[in-house]
């Protein structure tokens, strides 16, 4: 497998487990996914809205890649968001239909990945402003990690909460 085949595979398995998180998610009250848990974004809610502000952050930035992806100019129309731990979505709906928005956008952008691509670096400013210069491919590698590391979060809230998400591993994409 190559790298952009790897990338496509990421992104195929945020867009499933994101469908298996909100299912779950979907199952416990309005009360039950704000209730603070004292997890590090609080609630399940706030997890959620966590992992959808950090991938709009990321992809905004990917969006100024040198190759100029034209599959992420929808994001032009949004803001580029400030606080990473604020509640952008106050329900669960409202967050599950901006995430599966996103999580098509990822999958587009994915497939219009080339393997040059991956090579550049890129230059942005992190969310205190200070100017940052890294590879691509290590910075993609990051984005489908941070999607891991706090939906695994995520699910253990679920889980807590007396809700299965069922088959967690990538290994069930993979042939």
């Amino acid at each position: 497998m190559n790298r952009i085949e790897h990338i496509a595979l990421m992104a195929r398995y945020n867009q499933w487990m994101n469908r298996k998180v909100y299912d779950a998610a979907a199952l416990l009250t309005d009360a039950e996914l704000a209730m603070d848990q004292q997890a590090f974004f609080g609630s399940i809610l706030g997890t959620l809205n966590h992992l959808t502000l950090g991938d709009t952050v990321w992809l905004k930035r990917f969006a100024q890649h040198p190759a100029g992806f034209t599959a992420l100019a929808p994001l032009n129309d949004l803001a580029m968001p400030t606080n990473l731990k604020q509640l952008a979505f106050a329900n669960l709906r409202e967050l599950r239909a901006r995430r599966t928005w996103l999580d098509e956008l990822i999958i587009d952008w994915s497939h219009t990945l080339r393997e040059a691509d991956l090579d550049h670096r890129l230059h942005y400013h992190n969310m205190r402003g200070v100017a940052a210069d890294k590879p691509f491919f290590s910075l993609l590698v990051h984005f489908f990690n941070h999607q891991t590391h706090h939906r695994g979060q995520a699910t253990t809230l679920l889980t807590q909460a007396g809700v299965d998400v069922g088959d967690t591993d990538l290994l069930a994409l993979i042939d």
